[in-house]
């Protein structure tokens, strides 16, 4: 593990301004409520002020407007959550490869394999694949027929990347992601469903990550695209022909239907739901379990939740919200027999 630094040393490094003792030796990182006199905590949210007291930290990461709520050494950054993200990364880098191809792997001769990659136990690499430099392909893995694995990046265990789709650089992709399986393309045919055969691929920019068991669709005809940048949580299905803007962040279990357009900086809550094609404008916030039927042209925070109740209650209200059109007609016609009043 790195370190340790000073606190002044990670200041140099990284950014930001150092108020009390320079001279603190940090080894790692830790939470308010738990680091040690060695490790360096944060505080981004107003609300946790109260365990910044308590905390046993040796330095803690503050922005300026909570400078003065502690003497403890500390690094003043204009985005607290930010700093702490990059002095984490300062003391826990990616665990550095080993070049090669284990025994057990079975990689195709017509594969191009760069000489500083890993290729783990029991990996496959089939014909006309390319993986670049210094790229990691976990233990179980599957990168398929022309398939491209940029490079730096990392597939942990039982990835699968299909025939055809490429991914840019530094992606990691985590335990059971697959990526590429055909999209859900059925039509109606006397009664019975013909599959659609879906020869589009998945295009992934540079920086995206990607959680485990989170599967993307390949594109009926034209291509999936996942811009740079874009972060999403486990068990997310996205399926054929959307697009995803960059820096894009979706949390766990969102569902997005085929060929929707989500643009760039967007932020999709836990397990909201986006139907097929809709178009959502940049910087869109769309709250957790939220589903978007309509497309949206306009930034903004976006929120559609019935709240949870008893359930005796809970029934009784959506029995109400089942006459609201009905209701609203109603009063509709007694503003227009009322207005067609005289005075008097």
């Amino acid at each position: 593990m790195p370190g340790p630094y000073t606190l002044a040393d990670i200041a140099t490094r990284l950014g930001g301004r150092v108020a009390g003792n320079p001279d603190v030796l940090i080894s790692q990182v830790g939470s308010l409520e738990h680091a040690q006199p060695d490790q360096i905590a944060f505080l981004s949210n107003p609300r946790y002020r109260a365990r910044l007291a308590g905390t046993r930290a040796g330095a803690v990461i503050v922005g300026a407007s909570a400078e003065t709520l502690t003497q403890l050494p500390r690094l003043v950054a204009d985005n607290p959550y930010a700093a702490f993200a990059r002095v984490s990364l300062l003391f826990n880098p990616p665990e550095a490869i080993t070049p090669g191809i284990e025994p057990s792997a079975i990689v195709d001769a017509r594969a191009h394999v760069d000489p500083s990659a890993w290729i783990g136990p029991g990996a496959v690499v089939e014909a006309g694949a390319r993986v670049g430099a210094r790229a990691s392909i976990g233990a179980g893995s599957h990168v398929g027929r022309h398939a491209g694995v940029g490079d730096d990046c990392r597939l942990f265990p039982s990835v699968v990347i299909y025939h055809g789709c490429t991914l840019g650089a530094r992606c990691v992709l985590h335990s059971g992601v697959v990526i590429g399986a055909d999209g859900f393309g059925i039509a109606q045919d006397a009664g019975r469903w013909l599959k659609i055969p879906q020869i589009g691929a998945v295009r992934i920019g540079d920086d995206v990550e990607i959680g485990a068991n989170t599967t993307i669709d390949r594109g009926a005809i034209d291509d999936t695209v996942i811009d740079d940048g874009v972060k999403l949580d486990n068990q997310i299905q996205i399926g054929h022909n959307c697009h995803v803007g960059a820096h894009t962040a979706m949390a766990g279990c969102v569902a997005v239907a085929g060929s929707a357009r989500i643009g760039a900086h967007c932020t999709i809550g836990a397990a909201a739901v986006i139907l097929g094609h809709l178009s959502i404008a940049d910087h869109v916030h769309v709250s957790a379990g939220t589903v978007i039927s309509r497309s949206i042209r306009k930034a903004g925070t976006y929120t559609g939740m019935f709240p949870f109740d008893d359930n005796a209650s809970w029934a009784r209200n959506t029995a109400h919200v089942r006459h609201l059109d009905e209701l609203a007609a109603r009063i509709r016609a007694l503003e227009k027999k009322l207005g067609g009043r005289s005075d008097g």
